[in-house]
């Protein structure tokens, strides 16, 4: 069998659990297995080198800040590799360079365009356990990118794919998909199994166990994950197609802090405006989520949306510029204090008044409800931040434990 598995910062934080990971690692090199494991950076060195960064620079620019962060992956590989070695078993670290694991050019949120596995299978051959740095790639001008905050997640995943691997596993600091964070969600439950399409909602809707493009990549390829701790040997949570037991009405409730909203005042009320105003963001590759529009009135109306808060103040600038040009629109109000609460389940396709049940859970706990989305597998709301905790636990215990 040829296994790829993924651990995150926490897993490699310090020798203890290096020489952890590299002995989980070795038992099933010693079953005769081919064994590709996708490290992140160790603990918080990413945190540390983006604030590093930000002492010299308070905007470096992107493709430095690439080539700064891209150590942290390097260093994590280097080390487990000594690790394995110092054990008795032959083991090799890759770059992506040296992998050749080919991405677009988008600083900071590169995505991923092929993989020459062959040096990959070479060293297998040679029957190493190969160790490959997670989150980064090489663009067409033979620059490193970054893929995104758990972009390792992808890294492991197109390997999966790319090598036909037998098995994708995902390691963490906790041991499995739960129905929700399990920090703010007491009674919260380990799940089984789950669809890839229940987990894509959840992780692009805030969920941290898996990248959301992972998850993407997963279904597109048919990898089929498995998310377990990389701290105990406790069965994990199956991605995939399709799950074979019952379907719960509702598979999570996720949160999303990471969320401002804005509202762009005084449009003038005709056709092109949307476009206008959301193409200069998506030319700057900035992804908005929940959108209203107001009635409109006195030939005005108005456009709120919500853009991940770290992208909130970029955004704004490009608004601004534009503002009395092809806009002409009156102001710009910005709201940061604000967050996503969102459930996610196959099961709400065939069943009617989901969304009410959602809100009256809201309404329990005295929560109000700035702005709504939903498709056929989910409801998000946008509240104040300072609700999140028992809005979750009480849309949670509404669906999950009624």
């Amino acid at each position: 069998m040829l296994i790829v598995k993924k651990f995150g910062g926490t897993s490699v934080a310090d020798k203890e659990r290096i020489f952890n990971v590299a002995k989980r690692c070795i038992e099933d090199y010693k079953k005769g297995n081919d064994v590709v494991v996708v490290l992140s950076a160790m603990g918080k060195m990413t945190d540390v080198l983006i604030k590093q960064a930000k002492e010299i620079n308070p905007n470096p620019p992107k493709r430095e800040l690439d080539m700064l962060l891209t150590t942290g992956e390097q260093t994590s590989v280097a080390l487990m590799s000594m690790a394995l070695n110092s054990l008795g078993v032959p083991a090799i670290s890759l770059n992506a360079f040296q992998v050749t694991m080919k991405t677009t050019s988008d600083y900071g949120n590169a995505r991923l365009e092929n993989i020459d596995s062959e040096r990959i299978k070479h060293e297998l051959e040679n029957h190493k356990i190969v160790i490959v740095t997670g989150f980064q790639g090489i663009n067409k001008y033979g620059d490193y990118t970054t893929l995104g905050r758990g972009g390792s997640d992808t890294t492991a995943v197109a390997l999966a794919a790319a090598l036909n691997a037998d098995a994708c596993e995902i390691y963490t600091d906790v041991d499995g998909v739960y129905t929700a964070d399990p920090r703010i969600v007491k009674n919260a439950r380990k799940l089984d199994e789950i669809t890839y399409d229940e987990m894509l909602e959840l992780a692009t809707l805030g969920a941290g166990v898996l990248h959301n493009r992972s998850v993407e990549m997963a279904k597109k390829y048919g990898v089929q994950l498995v998310v377990r701790s990389s701290l105990n040997t406790t069965e994990g949570t199956i991605v995939k197609e399709e799950v074979e037991m019952e379907k719960m009405l509702v598979s999570g409730v996720a949160c999303d802090r990471n969320t401002a909203r804005i509202a762009v005042i005084g449009l003038e009320d005709q056709p092109g405006v949307a476009f206008k105003l959301f193409n200069h963001l998506a030319r700057h590759n900035i992804n908005v989520d929940i959108i209203l529009q107001s009635v409109g009135r006195d030939g005005t109306k108005d456009i709120s949306f919500t853009v991940p808060e770290d992208l909130v103040e970029e955004a704004v600038a490009i608004l601004e510029r534009h503002r009395t040009g092809s806009l002409k629109c009156q102001q710009i109000n910005v709201e940061k204090n604000v967050a996503k609460v969102s459930i996610v389940g196959a099961g709400m396709m065939s069943n009617a008044g989901v969304a009410a049940k959602m809100f009256e859970a809201l309404y329990d706990v005295g929560v109000n409800i700035k702005m709504i989305s939903t498709s056929e597998i989910r409801v998000t709301v946008l509240i104040n931040d300072k609700d999140v905790d028992k809005a979750m636990n009480s849309v949670h215990d509404k669906f999950i434990h009624s």
